[in-house]
């Protein structure tokens, strides 16, 4: 940790890409401030020989680069008396509440020997320390500090010298085996990712040749990482001047043949809400990535929470069927978004993917996604030479799009109420025919074992969603170790609804505990409005900043009432 511009957050990053090159998974979050520089930064890491997903219960390790605005993350930052913090000397007192967990603090001298070493800053001295503490290879963390720095004119050299007196400093105070991992493996297959990258890949992969963006906190990057991509393609990416506009040209590329995306979090989704309903009205596909933040209003930019899930949901106005998905973890923003953009294409009607600030901005190593398989594209009508009925009830619910500019198919696509003609009209029968036509086409459709996540089998279940699913399957895997058979199933379709797919999953179970990252409950809500559950259920719905953990689910788990 340490204030902005101490170089934390990119310690941090440093650590996880050595770590990465000699074998090891990980996954880095980062908390910030609202404020637009300086203020307070934390970068988070987990390292494993072994996937990981979430956060364990405490951390091993505290770096303090500094010790401003300190007191502003002593929630987000568990120690136990076994807990080592490591503090430059010349970065003033730490908080005492730190200190009462009973871990141990160690000082060291790293902005009075970063001053003697051309080019180099406390940071790199740091990040020698935490690789000769947790076994990363002193040449990886090299290696990255010329990869990402090489370019401010710090010099391999200088570099190495960096990381080797680091090193050095870390063999001045003892530490105990358990904080270094085990022999990793070649991290040559792993990929090093963040949420809102993989997202952007999976719009891509998708198909995704037009978005049409405003920028918000924590969505941001998503569209910057994108943009040259897409332009490599042949796409394209504009700026609009406002979410509105950004929402309204998605629409009208869509309308005229091309598949398209914007994101934002929850201030911009309200604002979208209205075109999303012509979008359904219309028929026409469009993909919303949105990065939940704290709410409401403002709330909290820079800091994660799902409650966007009602207004997701329920958030349109009249009978609006629309497909909402919900990522689970960072590499699964890229499965999650590309079935979206499949799903939005095929059913043509507004896809909203619910990520979220944990989800987004976390950077992972991970295996490779595998890409999803290919699927049935957009439906688009031949040339005609008679009446078209763009929206003709069919079997399935779906009707051929035709592409504007194409002979004898011309039709109006409004948000007014319509007949099969495409017609305006205030009747009855054609009111209702158009009603069931969308709510069929969605209800209809083979989602196939996308549709959640679901591991384990036992009379106890847990019913989670989004970020906090890694939580939950980390939890149920110590369940089993403690003897308590434990299901987890975690819906990555959320609307529409799947009631036979979730009867079949439950089928069984006896008591389900409901995880979730909002302060009503809204999980819960939807879950008990939709879903037959167990007699016996349990909730654990907390708002955001701070994560739910695997430990306090399975205190949970292991504490029936």
């Amino acid at each position: 940790m340490g204030s902005g511009g101490a170089g934390a957050i990119t310690t941090g990053s440093l650590l996880l890409e050595a770590a990465g090159r000699a074998g090891w998974y990980g996954l880095l979050t980062r908390s910030v401030g609202p404020q637009i520089r300086g203020g307070e930064a934390l970068a988070m890491v987990r390292l494993a020989p072994t996937p990981v997903t979430s956060h364990g219960d405490h951390f091993h390790v505290l770096l303090a680069l500094d010790w401003n605005n300190a007191n502003r993350f002593i929630d987000e930052v568990p120690l136990t008396a076994d807990s080592l913090i490591i503090a430059d000397s010349e970065g003033g007192d730490p908080p005492p509440a730190l200190l009462a967990s009973g871990a141990r603090l160690v000082t060291l001298p790293l902005t009075d020997m970063a001053e003697d070493m051309e080019g180099v800053r406390p940071n790199v001295l740091a990040l020698g320390v935490l690789a000769e503490l947790l076994g990363v290879p002193a040449e990886e963390a090299t290696q990255a500090v010329i990869r990402t720095l090489g370019g401010k004119g710090l010099s391999a050299a200088h570099a190495a010298d960096a990381i080797a007196s680091g090193g050095q400093l870390s063999t001045t105070f003892p530490h105990s085996h358990p904080l270094a991992p085990t022999e990793g493996r070649n991290g040559d297959t792993h990929w090093l990712i963040t949420g809102n990258e993989a997202a952007a890949l999976g719009a891509l992969r998708g198909g995704v040749r037009f978005a049409a963006v405003y920028p918000i906190t924590p969505a941001t990057d998503l569209p910057e990482w994108m943009a040259p991509r897409l332009k490599k393609l042949g796409g394209h990416l504009i700026q609009a001047e406002d979410e509105i506009a950004s929402i309204n040209m998605v629409l009208g590329a869509s309308f005229g043949g091309a598949p398209s995306m914007t994101t934002t979090s929850g201030p911009g989704l309200a604002l979208m809400a209205e075109t999303l309903g012509l979008a359904v009205a219309a028929e026409v596909p469009a993909v919303i990535i949105n990065v939940m933040r704290g709410g409401p209003s403002t709330g909290i930019p820079t800091k994660s929470e799902q409650s966007d899930l009602n207004i997701a949901l329920y958030g349109l106005h009249g009978d609006a069927p629309h497909i909402v998905l919900g990522a689970q973890s960072v590499a699964d923003c890229l499965t999650t978004t590309h079935w979206a953009v499949q799903l939005s294409e095929a059913l043509q009607c507004p896809a909203i993917m619910l990520s979220d600030q944990f989800l987004g901005q976390a950077k992972t190593l991970c295996e490779r996604p595998e890409p999803l398989v290919d699927a049935p594209p957009r439906r688009v009508a031949e040339a005609g030479n008679g009446r078209y009925d763009r929206y003709a009830v069919t079997p399935d619910g779906i009707s051929p799009m035709s592409i504007p500019g194409t002979p004898d198919l011309q039709y109006t696509a409004d948000g007014l109420e319509h007949n099969a003609h495409g017609t305006p009209s205030s009747g009855a029968a054609d009111h209702s025919a158009q009603l069931d036509k969308r709510r069929a086409k969605l209800e209809l459709f083979d989602y196939g074992d996308l549709w959640a996540e679901i591991d384990g089998e036992g009379e106890t279940v847990i019913i989670t969603w989004g970020s906090t699913s890694a939580a939950a399957f980390e939890a149920a895997a110590q369940a089993r170790l403690a003897g308590l058979a434990v299901k987890v199933i975690a819906p990555r379709l959320l609307s529409p609804v799947q009631p036979a797919k979730m009867a079949q999953a439950l089928n069984g179970a006896e008591r389900a505990l409901i995880v979730e990252q909002s302060h009503s409950a809204q999980f819960y809500h939807y879950l008990r409005a939709h879903y037959a559950l167990p007699d016996a259920v349990e909730v654990i719905s907390k708002p955001g900043p701070l994560p739910i953990r695997p430990g306090a689910i399975l205190h949970h788990l292991l504490n029936r009432n």
